[in-house]
């Protein structure tokens, strides 16, 4: 848990410039930062999940039948906690679109023949007066993705709920 709350305590987009900046900006390099975005998050929430189910009484009845740990953990404990997982990856998804187009934007992301949104939206920038919709429909579409994926989680997060009362 000490990794967990160093990398909550520094902002990810440093560690991002400062891995960039020294192994540089290639595509694979790139996406495997990206995909390291938020792991912490994750790590809190499902140590916190499971420290919760460990305490309830299905848990402590499956130990008393003693069955392994594993396969408490792996088949009653897991989808009993995947919902959540799920929520907060729907959750986590429009900032990692952010973190990716704006990487990208400032030309430490994807870099050209590939294109991403947010290189898209950067090129766009230098024809905003001849050629407003270069810029625009990139940045629509970052809108509405990320808009959308968060009206995904909600939507998740209020049919997954098994405390909700709205069913």
């Amino acid at each position: 848990m000490a990794a967990v709350d160093f990398q909550a305590a520094v902002p990810f987009i440093i560690l991002v410039l400062f891995f960039i900046a020294i192994a540089g900006s290639g595509l694979w390099i790139f996406l495997l930062l990206v995909g390291f975005a938020g792991w912490e998050t994750y790590a809190r929430l499902s140590r916190g999940l499971v420290l919760g189910a460990k305490a309830q009484p299905y848990v402590m009845a499956l130990e008393g039948l003693e069955m392994g740990w594993r396969r408490i953990y792996l088949r009653h404990v897991m989808p009993n906690i995947a919902s959540a997982l799920i929520v907060q990856l729907t959750l986590n998804f429009p900032a990692t679109v952010l973190l990716e187009t704006g990487l990208s934007f400032l030309g430490l992301g994807v870099q050209p023949p590939n294109t991403s949104l947010g290189l898209m939206l950067g090129q766009g920038r230098n024809y905003l007066l001849q050629a407003w919709w270069i810029a625009v429909f990139p940045g629509m579409t970052i809108f509405l993705t990320t808009l959308s994926m968060s009206m995904v989680g909600d939507w998740l997060r209020d049919r997954l709920d098994p405390l909700s009362q709205a069913r």
